[in-house]
């Protein structure tokens, strides 16, 4: 595992550090990879704000031959941010080795039914206004490398760092497709055309 620790508005000190990697490694381990393949972000930041109650915040990114895991926490104070980020980092480390586990025994039956319902999707428009009336504008922007996966990962992966959808590069067609948590509970699938 290869940790890297930032910090935005406070220094890192040692005592962080050590604190962060022995809680992180425990995680680490729950994950498939190799000692050099795990990448750990964990960006510790303070507010300024003093309206803000809990100011201290915990940032935790995992990258691993596996899943992207991704949690925010905000405490009091940040050895408490690093412990509930951990704790939720845990938590879905242990339902992507869960879901893995139950898929290789036979759950393939769900994504063909997801699959059958994601026939007769409608796309999604983009041209709306906020609420006070004024064009939405980009304010944030990520870049990701998009590994190959099938309809049913990209499911899990969205599950896992807990969005909406999920944009990913389809491995049977190589196109770049969508997987969206529609209202009623199920995955959607978008696979654009032309």
């Amino acid at each position: 595992m290869r940790l890297q620790v930032k910090g935005r508005n406070l220094p890192v000190t040692d005592a962080l550090y050590e604190h962060a990697e022995r809680k992180i490694s425990r995680v680490a381990k729950m994950l498939p990879s190799d000692d050099d393949s795990t990448q750990v972000e964990l960006e510790l930041a303070v507010e300024r704000n003093p309206k803000i109650e809990r100011s201290q915040i915990a940032e935790i990114t995992v990258r691993s031959k596996g899943p992207v895991l991704r949690v925010r926490e905000t405490a009091d104070d940040m050895y408490v941010a690093i412990d509930a980020a951990t704790r939720k980092l845990e938590r879905q480390a242990r339902r992507y080795r869960e879901r893995r586990r139950d898929r290789r025994r036979g759950e393939r039956a769900r994504a063909a039914e997801a699959q059958a319902s994601a026939d007769g999707l409608a796309g999604a428009t983009l041209g709306a206004t906020t609420d006070a009336g004024r064009e939405p504008r980009v304010t944030k922007e990520k870049r990701f490398v998009m590994r190959p996966m099938d309809p049913q990962d990209a499911a899990l992966q969205m599950d896992l760092v807990e969005h909406d959808f999920f944009v990913f590069r389809n491995d049977r067609t190589n196109d770049i497709n969508v997987v969206y948590r529609r209202r009623d509970g199920d995955v959607g699938l978008i696979i654009p055309e032309g």
